[in-house]
């Protein structure tokens, strides 16, 4: 392992090494904030089970997005560089919003301020995600293509170790410190991980793609003819005859004048090829996603998210008020679900890569509908009638949802992979896990709406049972359009 990481070291280098496991770790360790966010929504500003989702929902948007912070990266380059400066950007962006809440308690005790500031945070994390990929992504085709897969898999490592720290550091943290200790906190991360950004370098983008800016930056020096002609020399060649028939002060007075139109044409030539290279961009990402091999197979699976109602700030709530269960518990069923998902990716990589693609989707759909079942089983209490305490039930059903729903994701992961085009992977990748979560923020919209309808609400919890039978039979719509996956595609193979 040692021998594995040195290697990787040596390929890649340090800097960027350590810049990778920080913001997938990073990634992970969002759960020590989020769980803080959870009971501030609940405990602090009192919301209903369906304003707290919405919340949510509207928070976790921008990740919906995700192609565009990729195509801004890849056409508009900040000082001659595509990819260090919007990530120091995206990391102001998740910096800040959390020393804000941890600073003003009137923000942090209001649902609107508290809902734009959580949205400014995930809009960075999410471009900070994006930029992190494509830099994975061009390392690995400069250097060394034998790395690509170690590369993954230690940035999935990294963040499932974040993960698990900040599942078991999070209920303790709630048990012990106040919110805004817990905020403060965590922005030590996106503090390091600014610095961190300064130890990588990037190389400027090449001169074809993309022109040079003038390097006047309109003081007095650059008034001076000298240095004029230092760094505008072939304007200068342009005019040379006209400027020996004036006098000293015209000459003057024309450089100037010359130095101006020169720069006011740079700048037009710049914004042109910028609008140029965002529309090809945009258009080639489009017309690639219009082809019904991809097509098809993306609707199932934002089809999937839409129609299941996501039910689990309700049951966040549930477990809280009525089942009483304590936050540091809480925390230890996310980390069984961490497990649980790296769990369920071994067993996926090692028996279901040569199972079809619907069969493996309809089987993850059946157990998924068994685990709502035992939602059923909790929320009805007949558990406590088979002598089976609510904790178990609350561990076993974290346990098998996350492994379950690992089967249903691998499959999504390998057909957006083997399905994009060649020249733009990177960004329909990103479009593709774009369309996965917005069908899933739509899902919570939906989950949101079916509270409401049913007027749940904290401490009334009677129509609860209904919601859950409601979903038992939704879990079925995407199970008869699984016509829409290629017919022969398996778990290795599209």
């Amino acid at each position: 392992m040692i021998h594995w990481l040195k290697q990787i070291k040596i390929a890649f280098g340090a800097s960027f090494l350590w810049l990778v496991c920080l913001i997938y770790f990073t990634q992970g360790f969002r759960s020590f904030v989020w769980t803080a966010v959870s009971y501030q929504l609940k405990d602090n500003l009192k919301l209903s089970p369906s304003a707290s989702q919405f919340v949510t929902s509207v928070a976790f948007f921008p990740w919906s997005i995700k192609p565009l912070y990729g195509i801004l990266s890849d056409c508009i380059p900040i000082r001659g560089r595509k990819r260090i400066p919007y990530l120091v950007l995206a990391t102001l962006l998740s910096l800040f919003p959390w020393l804000i809440l941890s600073l003003s308690i009137s923000l942090r005790s209001s649902s609107m301020p508290l809902m734009i500031l959580l949205t400014v945070q995930n809009m960075g994390s999410a471009m900070a995600d994006v930029v992190i990929d494509a830099m994975i992504a061009e390392a690995v085709r400069s250097e060394r293509t034998s790395f690509a897969g170690d590369l993954q898999s230690i940035s999935w490592m990294t963040m499932a170790l974040g993960g698990i720290c900040g599942s078991l550091l999070g209920g303790y943290a709630l048990t012990n410190l106040q919110i805004n200790k817990i905020f403060l906190l965590f922005s030590a991360l996106p503090t390091i991980q600014l610095f961190s950004c300064c130890l990588v370098e990037e190389s400027s983008v090449n001169n074809k793609d993309f022109p040079e800016q003038s390097t006047s930056n309109g003081g007095p020096h650059s008034m001076n003819g000298s240095s004029f002609r230092k760094d505008n020399t072939s304007a200068e060649r342009s005019n040379s005859v006209s400027k020996r028939k004036k006098s000293q002060k015209n000459t003057k007075n024309g450089t100037v004048t010359v130095n101006k139109s020169q720069v006011s044409k740079k700048d037009r030539s710049l914004a042109t090829r910028w609008f140029h290279s965002l529309k090809m961009a945009t258009f080639t990402l489009f017309r690639a996603f219009r082809q019904p091999i991809i097509l098809r197979p993306m609707a199932w699976f934002f089809l999937a998210h839409v129609t299941f109602p996501n039910l689990s700030t309700v049951m966040f709530y549930y477990q809280t008020e009525i089942l009483k269960l304590e936050a540091s518990f809480l925390g230890t069923t996310r980390v069984i679900g961490w497990l649980s998902l790296m769990i369920g990716t071994f067993i996926y990589n090692r028996f279901l890569q040569k199972m079809k693609l619907r069969r493996i989707l309809l089987c993850a759909h059946i157990g998924l509908s068994i685990l709502i079942l035992l939602d059923v089983v909790l929320v009805s209490r007949s558990n406590i009638s088979l002598g089976i305490s609510d904790k178990v039930m609350v561990l076993f059903g974290s346990a098998l949802a996350d492994g379950i729903n690992q089967f249903k994701f691998m499959p999504f992961l390998i057909l957006s992979g083997q399905l994009c085009p060649p020249g733009v992977e990177g960004t329909l990748f990103a479009l593709f896990m774009s369309i996965n979560n917005l069908g899933s923020t739509i899902g919570s919209f939906v989950g949101a709406g079916l509270v409401s309808i049913l007027n749940i609400s904290s401490g009334s919890f009677d129509k609860l049972l209904l919601g859950i039978i409601i979903q038992f039979f939704c879990i079925f719509i995407p199970v008869c359009f699984l016509f829409l996956i290629p017919k022969e595609a398996t778990g290795i193979s599209a």
